[in-house]
């Protein structure tokens, strides 16, 4: 323990300066050779979490070019890590522990901690990696900030951790209400859009594969995405929940599962009659693989259903190939359709309100025409505005491309406050 203690204490000498240069607000320095700990990658069972990574990635080597950067990767998943490296050549991937104990016998981290200026949490559902900031608090004392995240909920604990932080970006104004009424709030906490929004990997092999085996022509398809209104969880880990909090879990997707469905499979309906096009029905989680038949695909009508695909589950760089060569993406999940924008192809979120605040970054960027409150919308609705969106694609495309301007405009902002 006694080295660990040196260690540390060496550690906050060597960043002590930082914190009074961004507080002060003093003229900016380039960030060449400059070195940030990034802290991302929450789960790979969820396109849109393996996403933030990568979009927070680019997004760092775009407006902070000639920085080196280290990633601290939550989820140890082989097949997302070699994703990531493969496109991020230059980066440090580094796992491992957040105690004392674990960070004392990992050399990885060790260096890191001594090399990097700073720290940013990426974007996520909450300060996912709240451990992460304590130990880079505890064993260095140089400032952090985060970068693109919902948070929903504070208790003192988290309160005192906020509060600490260099700047907070919410990638949400909601989230801003809930940081302003515990009283926190500076120059430095603004909004700036989940970093999926930036996100640009693709894999076009795949991609071009699976819609040549489906016959599924550019621009002549649609992707539809379904979910129930409470993540299913306890499938991955069954240990985390009691037989009472599953059971709360099932009767409120069993009770709401239908009627939301209904609602797209009307779009998909319409769709099909209309174009004679076909539809992709795909999955952004896992679990949605099991209930594509059930959901969207069984209850079809059978001139309908001969042109109705599948795809298993996948990773959000083909998702990407395939959503760019897609007509439109209507989607129950929130981040396959910024996958899609980010693309450039027009994308409906079907918003279930069990889904967090996060969809208010839709209203904050302009997208309300993109968004279906699901419990107030109905069915003939989402496909009345598709239809729309076949009369006239340029009409979104040009507002997608003003999105894509302002989403730019904030990344820009904040990384501004890094330099």
């Amino acid at each position: 323990m006694g080295k660990l203690l040196t260690r540390r204490l060496w550690l906050k000498q060597a960043g002590s300066f930082l914190p009074v240069v961004l507080l002060k607000g003093m003229p900016p320095t380039t960030w060449k050779n400059k070195t940030i700990l990034v802290v991302s990658g929450w789960q790979d069972i969820n396109i849109g979490d393996i996403a933030h990574t990568p979009g927070l990635l680019r997004i760092l080597e775009t407006y902070l070019p000639g920085s080196q950067i280290i990633l601290w990767k939550r989820s140890s998943g082989k097949e997302v890590g070699d994703m990531i490296q493969r496109n991020f050549p230059k980066v440090r991937i580094i796992y491992g522990d957040t105690d004392d104990e674990s960070i004392s016998k990992n050399q990885d981290l060790e260096n890191a901690f001594s090399q990097s200026e700073i720290m940013i949490h990426g974007s996520g559902p909450s300060i996912v990696g709240k451990a992460n900031l304590e130990a880079w608090i505890r064993n260095t004392g140089k400032p952090f900030g985060i970068f693109g995240t919902s948070i929903q909920d504070i208790d003192d604990n988290l309160s005192q951790l906020l509060k600490k932080a260099s700047f907070i970006f919410t990638r949400e104004t909601a989230s801003l209400k809930v940081l302003k009424g515990v009283g926190i709030k500076g120059p430095n906490i603004f909004f700036v859009p989940d970093a999926t929004f930036c996100f640009n990997l693709k894999d076009e092999v795949k991609a071009m594969t699976f819609l040549k085996e489906n016959s599924l022509e550019e621009k002549k398809f649609i992707c539809v995405v379904p979910r129930l209104r409470r993540t299913p969880y306890y499938l991955a880990n069954p240990k985390n929940y009691t037989p009472d909090q599953i059971k709360a879990i099932d009767d409120l997707n069993n009770a709401k599962k239908e009627t939301d469905h209904a609602k797209l499979r009307e779009a998909m309906i319409a769709w099909v009659r209309k174009t004679n096009n076909k539809v992709l029905v795909c999955p952004e989680m896992t679990y949605q693989v099991a209930i594509m038949d059930e959901l969207l695909i069984d209850p079809l009508p059978d001139d309908v259903k001969p042109l109705i695909m599948k795809r298993g589950y996948w990773f959000p760089d083909e998702a990407a190939s395939v959503y760019s060569r897609a007509f439109a993406v209507l989607s129950f999940e929130c981040h396959s359709p910024i996958i899609a924008i980010a693309n450039s192809t027009p994308a409906f979120y079907l918003r279930q309100p069990e889904d967090t605040i996060k969809g208010q970054m839709y209203y904050d960027l302009g997208l309300q025409d993109c968004v279906f409150e699901i419990e107030q919308a109905s069915g003939s609705q989402i496909a009345g505005r598709l239809a729309e969106i076949v009369e006239d694609p340029e009409k979104f495309r040009r507002k997608v491309r003003t999105v894509q301007a302002e989403a730019e405009r904030l990344f820009k902002k904040g990384t501004a406050i890094l330099k």
